[in-house]
């Protein structure tokens, strides 16, 4: 008896002895902290400005970071789960409270958008289009960008439920980008996708307020200098600034239809065996950058990224209202990520 039970002391200080390896190992090159991304925008965009990303943090806190773009918001949670002491992922309010079901991933900060701490699904339908109200696209052709995005796919899901509608043919399009060309090239008739308010020299937009407060003058949209989208002096910040390289007149095309109620922003969350001292330490280290011009030049900062500001610590107790979208959906994690 006294030889098991000290072959089982060896076995689980060698196990413990691991364990603390691995913790102390953690950013270093053989354990570098892993960094995911949901391809919510274009891969090689997020590719670029994630290697912005991961310069700037290594000379900050002197760690090694790999960055990585999954092929999907299933992928990134599930590469998440698979190493829950070295992964941090930039992902939505619904890959988060998934991830936090599945494997206890922990939110330690949420992204800050131009001051707003939150954002919103918007309705995107064509310009000339005979859709004016909600229950115009009753039986219409939808294209949302993936079935894990709060914005795009689970909070216009919940309103559509609650207003009785039934949409036509359903399109997963991949990203809020293809979601929006999915209107503008005609291939449906509406789509869903993120809505950031427009930036308004002199004056602040509030929510109740018009999302699109240039109707009469679309005809003055533009792209500046420094490739931004303008319609007159207002620079529109929605999703569909991400296509205007591809659509320059996105907003004589494609109008938005309405938004939904605030969404919490975006999350900055770890897996659950991941120091939390360390966490600390880039978060600091991120909110220090963003401070900084290079910033909009990361995944994080820039336009054709995910376009934050910076980042603020937030808790668990902020997604609730997510959870209560998917129970009254009666979704589930499989149904969400059923073609995964």
């Amino acid at each position: 008896m006294k030889k098991l039970f000290a072959i089982m002391l060896v076995a689980m200080l060698a196990v413990m002895g691991v364990s603390s390896v691995a913790a102390q190992d953690l950013g270093t090159a053989d354990n570098p902290i892993q960094v995911y991304f949901v391809p919510s925008v274009e891969a090689q965009t997020l590719i670029e400005g994630g290697e912005v990303l991961r310069e700037a943090l290594t000379e900050a806190t002197g760690l090694e970071f790999e960055v990585s773009v999954p092929t999907s918001y299933a992928a990134t949670v599930e590469a998440m789960c698979a190493s829950t002491g070295n992964s941090m992922g930039f992902i939505p309010a619904a890959g988060y409270v998934i991830g936090n079901a599945r494997c206890g991933l922990e939110v330690e900060a949420a992204a800050v958008r131009f001051g707003w701490p939150v954002y919103w699904a918007q309705y995107l339908v064509a310009r000339d289009s005979d859709i004016y109200t909600l229950g115009d696209l009753e039986g219409r052709s939808w294209a949302y960008p993936d079935a894990g995005s709060t914005s795009g796919f689970i909070v216009p899901s919940v309103e559509l439920q609650a207003a009785g509608i039934t949409p036509g043919e359903e399109v997963e399009a991949g990203g809020h980008n293809q979601a929006v060309l999915a209107v503008y090239n005609g291939e449906v008739e509406f789509a869903t996708s993120f809505f950031s308010p427009p930036l308004m020299p002199g004056a602040s937009w509030d929510f109740g307020d018009l999302p699109e407060p240039y109707d009469l003058t679309i005809d003055e949209a533009f792209i500046n200098d420094e490739g931004r989208l303008f319609v007159g002096d207002i620079r529109i910040m929605d999703s569909r600034s991400g296509v205007r390289e591809t659509a320059p007149d996105i907003i004589d095309s494609v109008r938005v239809l309405r938004i939904s109620d605030p969404i919490p922003n975006d999350t900055m969350s770890f897996g659950p065996d991941f120091p939390a001292e360390t966490r600390q330490q880039i978060l600091d280290a991120l909110v220090a950058f963003s401070e900084t011009e290079e910033w909009e030049t990361s995944a994080l900062g820039s336009e054709d990224g995910y376009s934050w500001s910076t980042l603020t610590p937030v808790g668990d107790d902020l997604f609730n209202s997510v959870r209560l979208q998917f129970e009254i959906l009666g979704l589930t994690e499989a149904d969400i990520f059923a073609d995964e």
